[in-house]
């Protein structure tokens, strides 16, 4: 593939007014396809918060403790936790539902959970839009915990055909980590993954005065909020760059942590609308691509995650091609510059293979 026209998709990215920065990085299997770059006010190898992408960690450790039968997706998430710590958090319809949620609720955000981060509060509030307009806070577990408590969960564990992001489901997922393992989160992804997979440049942000990663924007203002993003390890607490979450999204379609065949297993695709729109499977999205957008050479699936900052890592296995990179923008705003990008490129490679 012409690298002129990466550069080209690349500047293209930061034309969106939402948007000040991106890096883009594609490579295939082999790397005879490798080439990075960034635009506007980032550079190629600088340090992110990958936001969401951090689920990618969560579901591979997941995956890779239950090959290691340390755990298994049907297991009752409270089997993992001290004994009524979490009575109450799914109280739908004058029935405590807590009991039958199974890890594979949470992975699949099938548990109906509410998101402490985006759902309101008793008093109509959200956490998010306190975090975005300013008020940055340390959010504890055990916070977490009492605050979903006084929600209204979104259905019933497993109910049919339903689905809600949750980053609860996740914060939950990251505790049943650390009680398997014995470690805590930030050392478990150091030994698990990061080490592994050659993540030199990736760790979970806990220092409050750590400067390292690139600032985010939430419209058009520049946000600190390090004492949250210190508090939501699992969820999406950690810093990395483009290369490195490329060694991780090329390890967890390849065998790494898993067997390469487990990944047909996850794809019972539910369609997500919020924050978004693409189709959660078992601790994996698939980008929703409409066949018009290419009706002569169907793109069919794009795999992967999201952040809420814009961070991305994709797998497209019609061309074998894998995507990285951020658009460092958390109102969700530049998403699109992001997408538009893969598929351009996406379309191009079927264009050269037919």
């Amino acid at each position: 593939m012409n690298h002129s026209l990466f550069d080209e998709i690349l500047n293209k990215m930061v034309t969106n007014s939402s948007v000040f920065g991106a890096i883009l990085c594609i490579e295939n299997l082999d790397r005879s396809i490798s080439w990075r770059g960034a635009a506007g006010d980032l550079e190629a190898d600088d340090h992110y918060f990958i936001a969401s992408v951090t689920k990618m960690i969560i579901s591979t450790l997941i995956l890779h403790l239950r090959e290691k039968n340390k755990l298994g997706l049907d297991d009752p998430i409270v089997n993992y936790f001290p004994e009524g710590m979490l009575d109450g958090i799914h109280l739908y319809k004058g029935t405590d539902y807590t009991k039958v949620i199974t890890i594979k609720h949470l992975l699949s955000n099938t548990s109906g959970i509410p998101d402490y981060f985006s759902s309101k509060k008793t008093d109509g509030t959200k956490i998010e839009a306190e975090i975005f307009g300013g008020s940055d806070e340390f959010w504890s577990l055990d916070m977490v915990i009492d605050t979903v408590k006084k929600m209204k969960p979104k259905f019933r564990p497993g109910q049919k055909g339903k689905v809600a992001y949750s980053d609860t489901n996740f914060r939950l997922l990251g505790a049943i980590i650390e009680k398997v393992t014995g470690k805590d989160l930030r050392d478990v992804f150091k030994e698990y993954i990061f080490s592994p997979a050659g993540m030199e440049n990736s760790y979970a942000f806990h220092d409050v005065d750590d400067d390292k990663p690139a600032s985010m924007y939430y419209k058009k203002e520049q946000i600190h909020i390090p004492k949250f993003v210190a508090s939501c390890t699992a969820e999406g607490g950690v810093v990395s760059t483009a290369e490195d979450v490329m060694k991780l999204n090329k390890a967890y379609f390849n065998s790494l942590w898993f067997p390469e065949k487990r990944i047909e297993e996850l794809k019972e695709w539910k369609m997500i609308y919020f924050p978004g729109q693409f189709y959660f499977g078992i601790g994996l999205e698939k980008l929703w691509t409409p066949r018009f957008i290419s009706p002569l050479r169907p793109i069919n699936e794009i795999l992967g995650f999201w952040g809420q900052s814009g961070a991305f890592a994709f797998h497209h296995p019609g061309t074998g091609l894998y995507f990285t990179g951020t658009v460092n923008q958390l109102s969700g705003f530049g998403h699109s510059a992001a997408y538009n990008a893969m598929v351009k490129i996406i379309k191009t490679a079927l264009k050269e293979q037919s």
